[in-house]
């Protein structure tokens, strides 16, 4: 099968590439795995929070905003609150500058997550976030990608890349195929792709981050609390369909695979979280893990490879994938297309791949 635009993964940032992509030319987006968003797309705690991030990553996601806004029922009110000790007075007023947020008092806290305990010293909360229903999302690139031609195959591990004088030829699982560009949304894997194409790697790192879900604290009905973060993000908490997820938040970096939670580390998390409440962790209903895939210096990398300008780099999206997607996924589009893009100059020199030599 012969087509314009090969994407490699299946996540959020490869099939909302292959929507943009699908008004451009014909479209094949390959997913080793036997359905869409099987890693890290399929197990993050999915929130819109615009100011989260660097700077660069801030202008992307505020810039993703209008899509979000546009799709009903696509992102619902959540807010969030950092919670610091008393020993954390100075690094909870820079983040909570840093994010935007208004500082309240513990009392105001505790009044909308009455199981804050006495540790807690300092509150900050702000509205300006909310839950991104994933499926929807995802699905709703799919269906677009779909309804333009874009063929979509999943079981289709990549095995051998190569380049010929019409472009490229890449072998998988679902069969052989050709495009005039590849676009590499590969997520932890996306070095991996690189090396496989002749392309230099750029030196992704994947870090695990395990999650707990846990019943509803002391019976609360959990659904109108914001995400709660601890001073550092050293856990994090966020309501989810009745229950809690806890996270340690950890970033242990090790090679692309399927992760899984680590014990240890996930229980220290939930010890660091209740060190903040009055219910402790009795039962866990379930337990995962994600890798969070990071560039050097933690900004996505969108564009063409400077050595290989076929070959396009659409990664890194650190745990900003969701919440960047729309504004992501159109820039790549616009920089394939050989559109002026929307976006400030700064900013797509900031996310380029060239940025790296």
């Amino acid at each position: 099968m012969t087509a314009d635009f090969l994407i490699i993964g299946g996540g959020i940032a490869g099939v909302s590439a292959a929507a943009r992509l699908s008004h451009l030319g014909s479209v094949v987006l390959l997913e080793a795995e036997p359905h869409l968003a099987y890693h890290a797309s399929g197990r993050s705690a999915a929130l819109y929070e615009p100011h989260y991030g660097l700077k660069p990553v801030v202008e992307l996601s505020l810039a993703s905003g209008d899509y979000f806004r546009a799709i009903p029922d696509l992102l619902a009110p959540r807010g969030m609150m950092i919670l610091g000790k008393a020993d954390e007075a100075e690094a909870h007023a820079a983040e909570s500058r840093l994010m935007a947020l208004d500082v309240i008092s513990v009392d105001e806290a505790r009044s909308i997550v009455p199981i804050l305990n006495d540790q807690v010293a300092h509150a900050a909360m702000a509205m300006h976030a909310w839950d991104i229903d994933t499926d929807l999302l995802i699905q709703g690139f799919a269906r677009e990608a779909k309804a333009n031609g874009a063929q979509i195959l999943t079981s289709a591990r990549v095995s051998a890349i190569a380049r010929d004088g019409a472009g490229w030829r890449v072998t998988s699982a679902a069969g052989e195929f050709a495009a005039r560009q590849i676009v590499n949304a590969a997520g932890a894997w996306v070095d991996e792709i690189a090396a496989l194409a002749g392309v230099a790697p750029k030196g992704f790192t994947p870090n695990r981050r395990s999650m707990a879900r846990i019943p509803a604290p002391g019976g609360h009905d959990v659904s109108g609390w914001p995400m709660l973060f601890g001073v550092g993000e050293t856990w994090y908490a966020k309501p989810d369909a009745g229950a809690l997820i806890v996270s340690p938040a950890e970033e242990h970096p090790m090679p692309p695979q399927d992760a899984w939670a680590d014990d240890m580390v996930l229980a220290e998390g939930l010890a660091r979280y209740e060190e903040m409440v009055t219910e402790p962790v009795t039962k866990l209903l379930s337990n995962w893990a994600g890798l969070r895939t990071f560039s050097p210096d933690r900004v996505l990398v969108i564009g063409p490879d400077p050595q290989v300008p076929s070959f396009f780099w659409l990664a890194g999206q650190g745990g900003y994938g969701f919440q960047s997607s729309p504004a992501a996924s159109q820039l790549a589009a616009d920089l394939i297309g050989g559109r002026a893009p929307a976006l400030s100059a700064d900013l797509i020199a900031a996310l380029s791949p060239a940025r790296f030599g």
